[in-house]
């Protein structure tokens, strides 16, 4: 009867004790899942905020006007580093009096050589954060080099070896200057971009009113010279219609004059792009061609499946005025918030009329409805075909 007891009592023994394992089990699952949300959520911040970053919003640790002015006190840092990374130039501590084998002058040479050995690792990785560097990335790459510092620390730990604080701050400060260069010299390249472009479009314009200027000097020259001849031969026929027409060309020569003097006279635009963008974007900006529909054909080249649809053409002296005008008016619903150059607005065509015409103070013709031809010949050949594809 008594080992019948001890079977059952050793029984419930070990159901008691996988109870408990199991609740400890239990337990442990449910804080691992809390460390792998928490994690999870880390890593999402981490993300977003990288992503933020590369997507150019960065904060100067050290604000200078321009690339140039960063390199007097970067250079002034590296040499710093270079006279601290020196023997007994206070990059790495170490214990005194350690001995080995009883000797003094032993231990000394293992303390030294050992603090050399760290301060060759630590300075690998900085060398390696430094060159790889973007300027998103600074806080990691700060991190990772106090990780490397704190290993240094930790696996240094019976001789007292470290990688001392103002070497460390030297060194994170450098890799703050190094990003703040970088940034900057991304900024001055794509202001160099964005000039080079001006210029492009400049030069484009200089030429198309060369040519337009050379082909109306030339048709103004023939029909004077028919008005020329008409008169030499006391004949009246047709000599009003010739006057007429040159009248036409002067008038054209001088317009032509006019914008190659005025350089903010030219063409306010709205387009738009519903295959592209969608019926609630459009583009405001403004060209000085004398032809304006060659740069909205640009516009619409092969980077966009369809083609622009243009709300309005307005000839203005100050063109420039009401495109920055108009800009501001819808600065609210820029897209890019970034690039400024980048001139598409979260607003429909009625709305930029709106605009225009307070601006302009009258409008002689807007398309406020986008034909769009190409996108809804497409989304109709596209439904028509539904049906031979849902039978294949």
């Amino acid at each position: 009867m008594s080992e019948i007891q001890e079977l059952e009592s050793y029984r419930q023994r070990l159901k008691d004790e996988v109870a408990g394992l199991k609740a400890q089990a239990k337990a442990e699952q449910a804080e691992l899942q809390r460390r792998l949300t928490d994690l999870r959520e880390q890593v999402v911040v981490t993300e977003e905020k990288a992503l933020l970053q590369e997507a150019g919003i960065y904060n100067y640790q050290h604000p200078l006007g321009d690339s140039v002015a960063y390199r007097e006190p970067l250079a002034a840092l590296q040499e710093q580093i270079k006279t601290m990374a020196k023997a007994e130039g206070g990059a790495i501590l170490a214990a005194s009096g350690w001995t080995v084998n009883g000797s003094a002058a032993q231990g000394r040479t293992m303390l030294r050589d050992y603090s050399k050995l760290m301060l060759r690792a630590y300075n690998a990785e900085a060398d390696n954060l430094v060159r790889t560097l973007k300027p998103y990335k600074l806080q990691a790459a700060v991190e990772r080099l106090g990780k490397v510092a704190a290993t240094i620390a930790r696996l240094g730990k019976t001789m007292d070896i470290r990688v001392s604080e103002d070497y460390h701050r030297l060194r994170v400060r450098e890799l703050g200057l190094t990003a703040d260069y970088q940034e900057k010299l991304a900024e001055e390249k794509e202001r160099d971009r964005e000039e080079k472009a001006r210029l492009r479009e400049e030069r484009r314009l200089q030429q198309e009113i060369e040519r337009e200027r050379a082909r109306l000097d030339k048709e103004r020259q023939h029909y004077a010279n028919a008005v020329a001849a008409l008169q030499a031969q006391g004949s009246t026929e047709g000599l009003a219609q010739l006057k007429q027409r040159l009248e036409q060309i002067d008038a054209a020569i001088q317009d032509v004059d006019y914008r190659a003097a005025n350089v903010r006279a030219g063409y306010v635009y709205v387009i738009s792009n519903v295959g592209a963008f969608g019926e609630k974007m459009i583009k405001v900006g403004m060209t000085r061609r004398l032809e304006p529909m060659d740069r909205v054909r640009e516009l619409g080249d092969a980077s966009v499946p369809f083609s622009f649809d243009v709300h309005a053409l307005f000839f203005s002296d100050d063109a420039v005025g009401i495109e920055a005008q108009m800009h501001v008016r819808l600065a609210d619903r820029r897209v890019n918030l970034i690039n400024q150059r980048r001139e598409f607005f979260y607003a429909t065509p009625a709305e930029a009329r709106q605009h225009l015409a307070e601006l302009t103070g009258s409008l002689l013709q807007y398309e406020e409805l986008p034909e769009a031809l190409e996108y809804r010949q497409s989304l109709t050949q596209a439904r028509s075909a539904l049906p031979a594809t849902d039978a294949g």
